[in-house]
């Protein structure tokens, strides 16, 4: 547990350019303490303790705004961005070196049992605002730009936005380069209308010529 809680500081430093001093981070990082208090409830769940996980994960939720079920199982290099309404469910899976900025919530969709929250990848990017819903997969070194829904699997070396989520960069295909942030997301809505208005351009030209 140390061990990781090692990787979750070393990935604020990594990862956010205001980070100062050790001190800061676990003085002042609510994303930090939210984490933390994860994996001292995680560890007790695991040892077979009744209720004092969930009081623990309360308690982070009361002072952090962030909510993360003491079942959940997350990685090493896990970090989260400011965090403000984070919700991590229960049964969510989530990999190495994932990235979650603030109002994301991976949760259910509905009142079904088993699995019912995503499991995410290692390197994952997602979003302010995003949401996974659903017992889904969303694979390694994706990104999930702010504010989509994702409702189905979203396959490796992927890039997806909107509500309902869709994918625009694939693996094979063009891909955003391996710094870019979450808010350069490629915009093909604007790209359709764009090229909708080159075709009536070139139809008027037409009709004007005859």
């Amino acid at each position: 547990m140390f061990g990781r809680i090692r990787q979750d500081l070393k990935a604020v430093f990594d990862r956010d350019p205001a980070a100062a001093s050790t001190l800061e981070v676990v003085l002042t990082y609510a994303g930090f303490h939210a984490l933390l208090a994860y994996r001292v409830a995680h560890r007790l769940r695991l040892w077979g303790i009744p209720l004092l996980p969930r009081m623990i994960s309360q308690l982070a939720r009361w002072l952090t705004g962030i909510e993360i079920h003491p079942a959940a199982t997350i990685g090493t290099g896990f970090f989260i961005d400011h965090g403000m309404g984070v919700v991590i469910g229960e049964t969510a899976e989530i990999g190495d070196y994932v990235t979650l900025f603030q109002g994301v919530t991976l949760g259910g969709t509905g009142k079904e049992h088993g699995k019912r929250h995503p499991t995410i990848g290692n390197h994952v990017v997602i979003g302010a605002g995003a949401k996974i819903l659903g017992g889904i997969r969303v694979g390694d070194n994706v990104k999930i730009g702010a504010n989509s829904v994702v409702l189905k699997s979203v396959p490796p070396n992927s890039t997806v936005i909107g509500v309902p989520a869709r994918i625009i960069k694939a693996e094979g295909e063009r891909m955003p380069e391996a710094t870019m942030d979450h808010t350069n997301m490629p915009d093909p809505i604007l790209d359709r209308f764009e090229a909708m208005e080159r075709e009536i351009i070139e139809l008027r030209k037409k009709l004007e010529n005859r």
